[in-house]
């Protein structure tokens, strides 16, 4: 049996890979690669013929899990759900541990990305908001309370 080794990444496609940048590199991930995708390699690992993809891999300061984005230069981007709400099927948020909850929102919202629902407390333990980001990304920030 094949034991996974570690969390390398999350790939997420995007259609305007700046935006989605700035707004991940917003919330205190740095930018570690760039650059075009394109060849044999992709068209088999994705299923595309004759695919090319720009790609942003960003991860938290330290290293940790990172965060894959993908803009398709080719063929141009199926448009998903960008609307969904938590109980639609498939991968519906990346959450990110923060220092403070309530000052990222903040941040978030001056730059016009709003919550999802609102801020919540758990248990007097965790602090939680979920905000929709470029593309209907949902971003949840988390905070460990006491």
């Amino acid at each position: 049996m094949t034991s996974i080794r570690s969390f390398d990444h999350i790939g997420v496609t995007v259609s305007d890979l700046e935006e989605a940048t700035d707004f991940f590199v917003g919330l205190g991930l740095e930018v570690e690669g760039r650059g075009f995708v394109e060849g044999e390699f992709i068209d088999t690992v994705c299923g595309i013929p004759d695919s090319q993809c720009e790609i942003v891999m960003l991860r938290p300061t330290g290293g940790g899990t990172g965060l894959e984005l993908a803009r398709f230069v080719r063929p141009d981007h199926t448009p998903g759900s960008p609307g969904a709400m938590a109980n639609e099927l498939g991968l519906r948020n990346v959450c990110f541990e923060v220092d403070d909850v309530n000052a990222a929102v903040e941040r978030l919202a001056a730059d016009g990305y709003g919550l999802v629902g609102g801020v919540g407390d758990y248990e007097d333990t965790w602090r939680m908001a979920y905000v929709r980001g470029p593309d209907g990304i949902v971003v949840s920030v988390t905070q460990r309370l006491g």
